[in-house]
């Protein structure tokens, strides 16, 4: 008995079903960013060390855990798409990849106005900074590539297989302040003791990484929603779409 969840590799059949998750993963975005916002601007106290400077992170490490792991997303789609040949699999993939980039870029533009204070400089190339500039690249590169092969089908797997070598730069990302001198601090929060910050700060933190992880999601649907019909613009159910719609 074939499982109900292989129907939704059908973009035929995700793409209502995506339309109807849109809302509810905007809506909860929203309130979590407001939520997290009010935490990590009001309710959480001033660092001893770093002053009101550090209120940054309540943007740059989400967006730093984001870039990381919408990677590892589009890596897991391109993998399915190559794998099992499946088209949603490969426009999960091309629709992750922008807001990956621009998770990447926060990440990096972030840190560096954490950094003038910090650490003195605005830029340092150290491990940790100069692979999440990596990662932002071959987020580019990715897009740019897929732009530059005007087959579909042989743009999927040209960007699949770039995808698939570039993901070794993850755990070179999460892992480099470890095997590195770097100017960055180990992690504050890990799996495997308590975080290393005060407890307000950590929710505000998690608060904001839920509502990064939201949006990544909606935005991720939407784009995807709009690929479909790009891309299935012959097939049937996108024209009776277009007639039910008129």
């Amino acid at each position: 008995m074939a499982s109900p969840w292989f129907k939704f590799s059908s973009p035929a059949t995700f793409y209502p079903l995506a339309g109807k998750m849109i809302p509810w993963f905007a809506g909860a975005a929203a309130l979590l960013t407001l939520a997290g916002l009010v935490i990590g601007l009001v309710a959480a106290p001033t660092d001893a060390q770093q002053g009101d400077a550090y209120r940054i992170i309540f943007i740059h490490v989400p967006a730093a855990w984001m870039s990381m792991f919408l990677y590892v997303v589009m890596a897991a789609w391109s993998a399915a798409g190559l794998g099992f040949n499946t088209r949603l699999s490969a426009m999960m993939a091309q629709a992750i990849a922008p807001t990956g980039a621009v998770m990447t870029f926060i990440a990096l533009w972030t840190g560096a106005f954490w950094g003038r204070p910090t650490w003195g400089t605005y830029w340092a190339w150290d491990a940790r900074m100069t692979s999440e500039l990596i990662l932002l690249f071959l987020y580019l590169g990715v897009i740019a590539l897929r732009n530059a092969i005007e087959d579909p089908r042989r743009a999927d797997r040209a960007c699949a297989l770039l995808t698939l070598v570039g993901a070794i730069n993850v755990p070179i990302i999460y892992f480099s302040v470890q095997w590195w001198n770097t100017l960055h601090q180990g992690a504050s929060v890990s799996l495997t003791r308590s975080p290393s910050m005060a407890a307000t700060m950590f929710t505000g933190m998690i608060v904001m990484a839920f509502a990064f992880w939201m949006y990544a999601i909606a935005a991720a649907l939407a784009r995807v929603r709009a690929i479909m019909l790009e891309r299935e613009a012959h097939m049937q159910w996108t024209h009776e779409l277009q007639e039910n719609r008129g």
